[in-house]
């Protein structure tokens, strides 16, 4: 009996021994906890060692990087997050699209550096994110260290499973907002598209041709900017009547709220640009010019003109035609063309014709510009309008398309209205609007009432460099130029 209870207290010693060292070797493993060391069973012990070792290989190792928003340029210091292409959990790659933001200047997509896991977003749609401050929290591998200028926090542990669902849930894929948003409107997966732009890069055709061999469909083919002779007089498509029934204004309908107090909301995006151009423009002497044109002759070469503008694939406007008269009145007085330093002790005589257009959206008003306007044709400023209103539509108009501007055209007829009195944005020195085009009697050189095709124009120029002379001779100029547009062929360059 004696020999027996001195074996059996051998064993317990030797066990404690042995639970004691494991202890030990797995000092760095959190969730050991003392309560296995006071319990010594031998199939437990085993079962309990086996699970624990199990669970410690699937944890996955990561840093947590706080991706800040980096200086965007313009002196901008806040941006509104207008959407969000990720959300938590997904796994983005470097330079994939991560949200787009609006400044009060453009629209700018943001972009990821790093590969890695998306854990946190810090900010809601619509609020403001701040340069600098903390945009995405994104889990990258430990192992490929991090940039000195990110803040890294604690990770939390995380299974081998979940990790790999992540990334083949996150495939690589490069594509614009633009093509993304196609593709979610036609439920169509990124993943499944080959790409054949830079990198692999998925284009809108490419999302075109996938959605034709699903559907079976026949996509036209892409209009090509060539020349094409003019249709015969007996082909050409008819006119529509030029007595059209008058268009009446239909109200906008929007549900009537009443909340009981009054709102408050923060001036941002292209509002609050609004407010800092117009307390400059204050600082401007502003002086004032009308006139009236007589557009019959362009009327009807824009009526022969569409067809041909059509199979082209572009949707012709008058104001193609205002912008290159403008221009071609620019060539001959360049002053209007210039900009005065804030000093008022030096004009500086802009080169390139970057001609803006006020376009009205719901985003507020904007000006994106027709950049050279001297070296294209009419058809390639159609063009560019269409390329210009297509992004602003879609409030996705770049940095480069909003800057840079010498002369503004305001066609607030498309609206409505006849004269009005546009006020100029800095640091440019003249701004034309543009009234409704209405059928008018008038005399011709006879004396014989016909009907024509009249529209208004109002200029603004800066006084301290403008005379009201030069500013006549201008519009007289533009004016011969639309009212004759056969005349501007002989000063096309």
């Amino acid at each position: 009996m004696a020999a027996v209870t001195a074996l059996r207290s051998s064993c317990r010693t030797a066990g404690r021994l042995v639970c004691a060292h494991h202890v030990r070797s797995c000092s760095s493993i959190r969730f050991v906890k003392s309560k296995y060391v006071c319990v010594f069973d031998k199939s437990a012990f085993k079962f309990s060692h086996q699970q624990r070792l199990f669970r410690t290989s699937a944890v996955s190792c990561g840093q947590i990087v706080q991706f800040k928003l980096s200086d965007i340029g313009e002196g901008i210091t806040e941006v509104t997050v207008k959407e969000w292409y990720i959300k938590e959990g997904d796994s983005v790659s470097q330079f994939d699209s991560i949200c787009e933001v609006q400044s009060d200047k453009a629209s700018v997509t943001i972009t990821s550096r790093y590969d890695g896991i998306i854990r946190k977003l810090h900010y809601n749609l619509d609020e403001i994110a701040y340069v600098g401050k903390p945009l995405v929290d994104i889990e990258i591998d430990a192992s490929k260290g991090v940039a000195p200028e990110e803040d890294v926090v604690e990770t939390p542990a995380m299974s081998h499973e979940e990790h790999t669902h992540q990334e083949i849930k996150g495939h690589k894929t490069l594509a614009t907002p633009a093509v993304r948003r196609l593709a979610m409107e036609n439920n169509i997966k990124l993943s499944e598209v080959v790409g054949t732009g830079k990198d692999n890069r998925i284009l809108k055709e490419d999302i075109l041709n996938y959605l034709a061999k699903q559907t079976g469909a026949i996509l036209p083919p892409s209009p090509k900017a060539e020349i094409i002779p003019p249709l015969p007089k007996s082909e050409t498509v008819p006119t529509a009547p030029k007595d059209k029934a008058r268009k009446i204004p239909v109200p906008v309908s929007r549900p009537i709220v009443f909340s009981g107090k009054d709102k408050t909301e923060p001036i941002t995006g292209f509002h609050k640009a609004m407010v800092k151009t117009m307390n400059a423009a204050l600082k401007i002497p502003h002086f004032g010019y009308c006139d009236e044109i007589d557009l019959t002759q362009l009327v009807q070469l824009r009526e022969e003109m569409k067809p041909l503008a059509q199979i082209r694939g572009i949707k012709l406007s008058f104001m193609p035609f205002f912008i290159k008269a403008a221009s071609l009145g620019l060539l001959q007085y360049p002053i209007l063309n210039a900009s005065l330093d804030e000093s008022c002790q030096n004009v500086t005589y802009k080169a390139s014709h970057n001609i803006g257009v006020a376009m009205d959206t719901e985003q507020g008003l904007i000006v994106p510009n027709v950049k050279n306007v001297q070296v294209c044709s009419v058809f390639e400023i159609a063009s560019e309008l269409n390329r210009l209103q297509a992004l602003g539509s879609a409030g996705q108009l770049g940095t480069n398309d909003l800057t840079g501007g010498t002369f503004t055209l305001s066609n607030i007829g498309t609206i409505g209205g006849t004269y009005a009195k546009p006020v100029i944005l800095p640091p440019e020195v003249a701004i034309g609007a543009l009234g409704k085009i209405q059928i008018l009697p008038r005399f011709n050189g006879k004396g014989e009432v016909f009907k024509a095709q009249i529209m208004n124009v109002s200029w603004s120029a800066d006084h301290r460099i403008i005379d009201g002379a030069t500013m006549a001779r201008f519009s007289n100029l533009w004016k011969s130029y639309l009212e004759n547009p056969a005349s501007m062929l002989l000063d096309l360059k």
